[in-house]
Order: C-alpha cells, then sequence, then structure tokens
C-alpha cells in the first residue's frame, strides 16, 4: 500500500495459564498467518510464561519490587505494540482472570489502539468471553475490531500435528488481520500527528 512502510507491532497476548491447555496450538496457527504478512510483526506475550503480579499495590503507591520485575517482562511490550490479538479460552462464560489481571495492570499501552479477538471453546466457541472482553476493552480506551476467529468445539478443529482443519477459519484469520491492519494504520499514523486524549 502506498505510503505504508513499517510493519504494525502486534502483541498476542495469550490469556490461558491453565496446565495442559490448548492455548499453544491456537497461538501458533495464529502466528503462522501473522508470518505471512508483511504489514505485520507478531510479539507473542503468553501469560503462562510471563505472568503478571496478582496483588495491586495501596491507591497511589508504587508495586513492589517484585511486581515491577515481572511488569517490567510485559509493560514495555504493550507499550510498544501498534495493535494486539487476545487469544482467550471462555471460562465459566467469561475469560480467563489472567487477562483481565494483565489488562488492569497496564493504562496507557491500551489508548487508542486496535484490539482483535481469536476464541475457542465449547459449543460457544469463546464469543462470550470475547462478548465480555469488547466491554473491558472499551473502558481502557482501546478500538476493538468487528471480526472474529472462533473455534467451536476447537479440539476437534486441529489434527495431532497442530494443523488447523477448517478452511474457513483461515478465510476469518485473514479478515480479521486485514481490518487490524487498516484500524492499526490509521490509529498509529492519527497518533503521530495529534497526542491522544483518553
Amino acid at each position: 500500500m502506498p505510503g505504508i512502510t513499517e510493519p504494525l507491532r502486534v502483541a498476542v497476548l495469550v490469556g490461558s495459564t491453565r496446565e495442559g491447555r490448548f492455548a499453544p496450538v491456537v497461538t501458533k496457527w495464529l502466528t503462522g498467518h501473522l508470518d505471512q504478512r508483511d504489514d505485520l510483526r507478531a510479539d507473542v506475550v503468553d501469560l503462562a510464561e510471563t505472568p503478571m503480579p496478582t496483588v495491586f499495590p495501596a491507591f497511589g503507591r508504587q508495586p513492589s519490587p517484585g511486581a515491577r520485575e515481572q511488569l517490567a517482562l510485559v509493560s514495555p511490550r504493550l507499550a510498544a505494540a501498534d495493535a494486539f490479538v487476545l487469544v482467550t479460552p471462555e471460562y465459566n462464560h467469561s475469560f480467563p482472570a489472567s487477562l483481565k489481571n494483565a489488562i488492569d495492570w497496564h493504562g496507557e499501552e491500551w489508548h487508542g489502539k486496535p484490539v482483535g479477538f481469536v476464541s475457542y471453546g465449547g459449543l460457544s466457541g469463546g464469543l462470550r468471553a470475547v462478548e465480555q472482553l469488547r466491554v473491558v476493552m472499551a473502558e481502557v480506551n482501546a478500538t476493538t475490531i468487528r471480526n472474529t476467529v472462533s473455534f467451536h468445539d476447537a479440539w476437534s478443529r486441529f489434527d495431532e500435528d497442530g494443523a488447523c482443519k477448517d478452511p474457513a477459519a483461515d478465510t476469518a484469520a485473514k479478515a480479521l488481520l486485514d481490518q487490524l491492519a487498516w484500524w492499526g494504520h490509521a490509529l498509529r499514523d492519527a497518533k503521530s500527528r495529534r497526542r491522544y486524549v483518553a
């Protein structure tokens, strides 16, 4: 595209921290799509590998040294991102606590940036988690992408090597990433001309 040179930095935030989780399979599939694009560069932030602190300091106080160490592994990566994709399962009709915790530890890192969703689960495919995440992300001044990728009965959608068996999911991924790229470039360009006000 004319006028667009630098690829967008996309932080892929993986929310599942459960033992025996399916998130790595879904994330590998997604990053395969991201790797095929010249306009997007992925940085996978897996909350099972880089957990956030779970106790917030008293209002007006600084986080503990241990909490600052944990945040230092994630916060700069979220700040550097131009866009996000949240990979989430659905737990009890909602999203995992690890995602909410990561969102709540950050503020400006989300401001004026687009967020896409890839969800997975049983019958609902994680869509109830996504609908709740849309409300949360609006509160932190992020822009959510309409199109999603949702894996219903996710465990049957991939073969034993982790390859997706559903061509419709690949089509959905392209639509999601096309929208994410459009919004990412539009918002990055706008913020380069005028400071975002939250």
